[in-house]
């Protein structure tokens, strides 16, 4: 089993002040750039035995820049849903944390060891059955063309928003 690496654009739910975010680690079912196909399960054993706090939060895959920590991995149709918290005692934590904030990070990157996978002949792609995942990274440029972003917020924002919205239901 040699380790392996995939990447794809962080779908980020909101990330908060104090570091938390989720987003999609992973996409199920459509290939990446890297030509892999990760099935739906794939990681249900790997994610039965090893608690998310084990998985290391990485910058750009540097095993010496741990930069925060996951909290929750559970799959669902889509893909590999994580939420985790960015250290902001670190300064790469804090440097990730403005990046996301400001939109101009987008990506994750699973780290991970082949289990068992099988070949696609017809869409000419490998097709990973079963991995133990190592470690999921925010990095500057994913492979995995589905996953996007779809919507960062900061307290200011989110504090925006609702402040609009009382007004529109005044307004009613």
């Amino acid at each position: 089993m040699s380790d392996t690496l995939a990447a794809v654009e962080l779908d980020v739910k909101s990330v908060q002040e104090d570091g938390t975010f989720s987003g999609y680690a992973a996409v199920f079912g459509t290939k990446d750039s890297g030509g892999d196909i990760i099935r739906k399960g794939a990681f249900a054993a790997s994610l039965a035995r090893l608690p998310a706090n084990k998985v290391k939060m990485l910058w750009q895959h540097d095993r010496d820049e741990l930069i925060g920590i996951w909290t929750k991995f559970e799959e669902d149709d889509y893909g590999l849903k994580a939420e985790g918290r960015l250290l902001l005692e670190t300064a790469r934590g804090r440097e990730a944390h403005a990046l996301l904030k400001a939109g101009a990070l987008d990506g994750m990157s699973i780290g991970y060891n082949t289990i068992r996978a099988t070949r696609d002949s017809v869409k000419s792609a490998r097709v990973l059955e079963e991995v133990l995942l190592k470690e999921v990274s925010l990095v500057t440029f994913p492979m995995h063309p589905d996953a996007i972003i779809s919507n960062v917020k900061s307290d200011n924002e989110t504090i925006a928003a609702i402040r609009a919205a009382t007004q529109v239901i005044k307004e009613i």
